[in-house]
């Protein structure tokens, strides 16, 4: 037998991990839903999709991603070895741990019953007989109403396989359903753009969710994954990739957001024209502005704060004449001013900041002054966080309005919780017209959920 047989015949055979390498492709399977993947302005994101992409880099490949047509075939893909592994926010159960490999866990959730906020709110399960439920087919909610039948005979419910959450929510705020079951992450993000639906009570223990990967062959991938958790665990970078998709999606504020909702129908469209104009002469999101412009003024004109703060964007005397604004109450004039301004905090921020961080610092910057916000980078470091990262300048901003930590300071106290909170609602305001952009254009009635004051959102969103 020849040299060259005996060492093909004694090779050990390629893991997966070395195929996915060598083809230079990562197939993965996941949903679209604002807590996964999803079409932003800028292209393809979410939670999920950042966690993955992250993950391909570190492998030195490229990611295909793969939709199925619904929930329940998510299991057999990866079974059968038609995705390498599924990344859709998967809730880690016993059965599942049956059929399929989970990885390390990265976020902890619980699940929860929704139902249509001033309706009279169920307090516990046997509240749930008689009314239309109705979950997602083989998923860990039918799970989960499955064992609570065998206590509550009289429970029943619709399986739905040919919809997805968004939808039940939408069905529940519009009144078409009485409850559905959701996770709390979900709901974080959800609830912003269905203000209607709110949470009666939590059902079970919290659970995890994790990467799923085959659970026969090699596990070659699971390991390389576990490995990659590990070290964005330990970096922080797990922390900054969470709180870039929910930290700003905590603070829910009902009447803020239903007032957001109507005043799009009412005082946006003539305004668009603007954003756009501005945006396009800038090179930044006419959305972005938009949702700068309503932190500020709430969209009137002849807006006017006791500091002497004046119209759309809310320009000082100073700033304005600094940026050539005549008429800070003239809507154009206002926008262009508002726009140069923070394009110009912007470019003044340390180039080692960078987005979406960088986005997040110059909004601060806006909102409490670009010498603030250079302080709290300082005390970040005496306080051995990171200078660059929005999450932890969150945590450090409020510091300023403390004695202690101001005296520190080159520019001394501020109010350093109100950037925190301008910034947030900035980034959710942002979201919900991002979001009203691709309802819009998927050709759902967004009028339903909402009384008949609400009625004509913009079809240019």
């Amino acid at each position: 037998m020849s040299a060259t047989l005996i060492y093909v015949l004694s090779r050990t055979p390629d893991t997966l991990l070395d195929r996915i390498k060598a083809s230079g492709v990562l197939v993965v399977a996941t949903r679209n839903g604002p807590t996964t993947y999803y079409q932003g302005p800028d292209g393809p994101t979410g939670f999920e999709y950042d966690l993955v992409e992250a993950f391909a880099q570190h492998l030195g490949v490229k990611v295909k991603w793969v939709f199925p047509d619904n929930f329940s075939d998510l299991f057999p893909m990866v079974e059968s070895g038609r995705v390498d592994l599924v990344a859709a926010g998967i809730a880690v159960t016993p059965g599942r741990s049956e059929r399929v490999r989970f990885g390390p866990p990265y976020q902890t959730i619980q699940q929860e019953v929704i139902y249509r906020a001033g309706e009279s709110r169920p307090k516990n399960v046997a509240d749930l007989i008689g009314k239309r439920v109705a979950v997602i087919a083989d998923s860990s909610f039918s799970t989960r109403l499955k064992q609570l039948q065998k206590q509550y005979p009289g429970l029943t419910w619709q399986a739905e396989s040919d919809t997805d959450i968004e939808e039940l929510l939408y069905q529940v705020a519009t009144g078409k359903l009485d409850y559905t079951l959701d996770d709390s992450n979900d709901v974080t993000l959800n609830r912003r753009f269905y203000p209607q639906i709110a949470v009666a009570f939590s059902i079970g223990k919290p659970q995890v969710l994790a990467w799923a990967f085959r659970k026969e062959g090699d596990a070659s991938l699971y390991r390389a994954a576990k490995a990659y958790f590990d070290r964005i665990e330990k970096n922080g970078e797990l922390h900054r990739i969470t709180e870039r998709y929910y930290g700003h999606a905590r603070s829910f504020d009902y009447v803020g957001t239903f007032t957001f909702m109507r005043h799009v129908a009412q005082r946006l469209p003539p305004l668009i024209p603007l954003f756009k104009t501005a945006a396009k002469k800038y090179g930044v999101s006419w959305r972005l502005l938009a949702a700068i412009s309503y932190q500020e003024s709430h969209w009137n004109p002849n807006a006017t704060s006791p500091t002497g703060v004046r119209g759309l964007m809310m320009l000082t005397r100073p700033t304005a004449e600094h940026l050539n604004v005549d008429n800070r109450l003239n809507p154009e004039q206002s926008i262009m001013g508002g726009t140069r301004y923070f394009l110009k905090l912007r470019r003044e921020l340390p180039v080692e900041i960078k987005d979406p961080d960088r986005t997040w610092f110059a909004l601060a910057a806006y909102n409490i002054g670009l010498g603030h916000v250079m302080d709290a980078r300082r005390l970040a470091v005496k306080l051995g966080k990171n200078p660059n990262s929005w999450p932890d300048i969150k945590q450090v901003l409020p510091l300023l309005s403390q004695r202690r930590w101001y005296r520190q300071t080159t520019f001394g106290y501020a109010r350093g919780r109100e950037p925190v909170q301008y910034v947030q609602n900035i980034r959710s305001y942002f979201d919900i017209l991002i979001w009203l952009r691709d309802h819009n254009q998927s050709g759902q009635n967004l009028n339903a959920p909402l009384p008949s004051s609400l009625l004509n959102t913009p079809p240019s969103l």
